[in-house]
C-alpha cells in the first residue's frame, strides 16, 4: 500500500510539473553534466575537453528522451516521464548545436570542407581527402543535427495542432532514426577516429564502456516494450502509453 501511494504521488508530480519547471530541471541537469564530463577529462586540451563534455551531455539527454516511451509501456508508474520527452529533446538538440559550434570553431576553424575530411595540400594547392572516416562521421552528425532541429522546433502543441495529429506523430517517430545517427556518429569518435597508424594513439576514452552500456540499455528497453505491446495486442488487451 505504501509503495502504491509513493508511485501515485510520483506520477502526479511528474505529470503536473509545468513545462517551465521541466525546462529548469533539465537545464540544471545539463549544466551538471557538462561540468562533470569536462572535469573528468581535465588533462585534455580545452577544445576537445568542452567539445566532448557538451556532446556527451547531449547524448545523455537524448538517451533519456528515447528511454521514456518504452519505460512507460513496461511499467505504468513510469508514465510520469512522458511529458519530459519534449524538454529533454529540445535541450539535447541545443547542446548538439553548441557541440557543433565548438568543433567548427576550434577543430576545423570554420573551414567547412575540412569538417568532411579534406585538408589543403601545401604542394598541390588544393584540398585532398585525408580523413575518410572523419568526414563520413561528421556528415552523419550533421544529418542528425538537422533532423534534431526539425524535431525540436515541432515539439510543441502549436506545431502539433498545425500539422495535425497523424502527421505530427509520424514526424516525431523519426526520433528513432535520429537516435541511430547519433549512436553511429558518437561510436566513430569513441572507438575509431584516433586509431590512425601515423599518429600516437591516445589513452582510451573512459566513456567507451558506459556508452556501449547505454546503447544496449536503450535498445533493450525498446525491444522489451515492443515485445510487451505485441503480446498485449495478441491477447486482445488494449494498451496505450503515448
Amino acid at each position: 500500500m505504501r509503495r502504491r501511494r509513493i508511485v501515485t504521488r510520483w506520477r502526479v508530480f511528474a505529470s503536473i510539473a509545468g513545462w517551465k519547471w521541466r525546462h529548469l530541471w533539465i537545464v540544471l541537469l545539463a549544466a551538471v553534466g557538462v561540468l562533470a564530463f569536462a572535469e573528468s577529462r581535465a588533462e585534455w586540451s580545452a577544445m576537445h575537453r568542452w567539445n566532448r563534455a557538451v556532446g556527451d551531455t547531449s547524448l545523455l539527454l537524448v538517451s533519456l528522451a528515447m528511454a521514456a516511451g518504452p519505460l512507460a509501456r513496461l511499467w505504468s508508474w513510469a508514465r510520469g516521464f512522458l511529458p519530459w520527452r519534449r524538454e529533454l529533446g529540445v535541450w539535447g538538440t541545443l547542446l548538439a548545436i553548441a557541440h557543433t559550434a565548438v568543433i567548427l570553431d576550434g577543430w576545423v576553424e570554420w573551414d567547412l570542407i575540412r569538417s568532411v575530411g579534406y585538408e589543403l595540400h601545401p604542394l598541390l594547392g588544393q584540398y585532398v581527402m585525408v580523413q575518410h572516416g572523419f568526414g563520413l562521421a561528421n556528415l552523419v552528425g550533421f544529418g542528425a543535427l538537422a533532423y534534431g532541429i526539425v524535431l525540436a522546433i515541432s515539439s510543441n502543441d502549436r506545431s502539433q495542432k498545425f500539422l495535425g495529429g497523424p502527421v505530427w506523430k509520424f514526424l516525431q517517430q523519426g526520433a528513432y532514426v535520429l537516435w541511430v545517427l547519433v549512436v553511429v556518429h558518437t561510436a566513430y569518435f569513441l572507438y575509431l577516429h584516433f586509431q590512425d597508424f601515423h599518429r600516437q594513439v591516445p589513452d582510451p576514452n573512459w566513456l567507451q564502456g558506459p556508452f556501449a552500456g547505454l546503447v544496449v540499455l536503450v535498445a533493450g528497453l525498446q525491444a522489451a516494450a515492443f515485445w510487451k505491446t505485441w503480446r498485449l495486442k495478441r491477447s486482445g488487451r488494449a494498451y496505450a502509453a503515448g
